[in-house]
């Protein structure tokens, strides 16, 4: 195909914390790009998700959820999120029907309002996707489109399960058909812009929240320090879990070392899928208190801790 064949663009996905946005992207996508947790802000950077469709390569951002900041940490989760909308050539927010419309949603609302409504200040337009239409009856979910629409600030609106895949080919084929005519930007058989180093890190984050969310609290990162090739063909990753108090340690360890044990074994279950070889994990936890306020922590993930 020449570049007059084919289409190219930038989709953001924007949303409050935890309504969907990385289950989406990953199923746009057709496999894992971005972790997925019960938590709301689990991801905490812009994570690109590379997809084709009919002739149309469609590159996704996933985005932090929108929510209001407190720490130096959550401030540049913001920032990468709108910078993330600003970069794209569509703009989709999604909302969570079962939850409707929030604080967040509303404030991302205006937000898109002041940047010019459906043209989003630059001539993108803006999207609108109820997700989890599973789990709201049919009359609600009706009232819930109708007053975002009345909003005035979307130029198309879809109803959509992230996790079950309803009405998602519906969404992709109309973004596909309106992405820019131009060549492809990525490697056919490419997915995702995220290195390595970091999907691991990211792997071994979700697998210690869907394990401790209810008992860890936004006081942990992972840290991928060392990546060795073996002359096998494995790899030997050694990872560094910091936490800001002594008192967690025993929660991420367990009695006898059995909770980071079961932790490091499904992290290293799902890396040997991903990366399609074997892999030997090692997992260390370090305390560093308010770590989310050192850039170091996060300089990695491509946030900027000026914002």
């Amino acid at each position: 195909m020449t570049a007059d064949d084919t289409r190219c663009g930038f989709v953001a996905i924007v949303g409050a914390p935890n309504v969907g946005k990385s289950t989406l992207v990953n199923r746009l996508v057709g496999t894992k790009v971005s972790i997925v947790s019960p938590k709301v802000q689990t991801t905490r950077t812009r994570v690109l998700g590379i997809s084709i469709h009919d002739n149309a390569q469609l590159v996704f951002i996933d985005t932090p959820g929108i929510f209001k900041p407190r720490r130096r940490l959550d401030r540049a989760m913001v920032a990468a999120a709108w910078g993330g909308a600003a970069d794209a050539d569509l703009v989709l927010l999604l909302v969570d029907s079962a939850r409707g419309l929030d604080a967040d949603t509303r404030a991302i609302i205006k937000r898109i309002r002041e940047r010019g409504g459906k043209g989003g200040g630059k001539g993108v337009s803006v999207l609108l996707a109820l997700n989890k239409v599973d789990l709201v009856k049919k009359p609600a979910l009706l009232s819930l489109a109708a007053g975002l629409g009345d909003e005035d600030v979307f130029s198309e609106i879809f109803m959509i399960s992230a996790e079950t895949g309803d009405g998602v080919g519906d969404l992709m084929s109309f973004l596909a058909a309106r992405m820019p005519q131009g060549p492809w930007h990525f490697p056919e058989d490419q997915i995702s812009d995220m290195p390595n180093r970091l999907l691991a890190a990211e792997i071994t984050r979700e697998k210690l929240y869907l394990q401790l969310h209810q008992e860890l609290p936004y006081a942990a990162t992972v840290e991928t320090e060392a990546w060795t090739e073996q002359k096998d063909g494995s790899v030997k990753i050694d990872q560094v879990i910091y936490i800001e108090r002594s008192s967690q340690k025993g929660i991420v360890l367990g009695r006898g070392g059995a909770r980071i044990k079961a932790l490091g074994e499904a992290a290293r279950t799902e890396l040997e899928e991903i990366l399609e070889r074997r892999v030997h994990l090692f997992l260390f936890v370090k305390v560093r208190g308010k770590w989310g306020d050192d850039p170091e922590r996060y300089r990695d993930w491509g946030l900027d801790f000026n914002a």
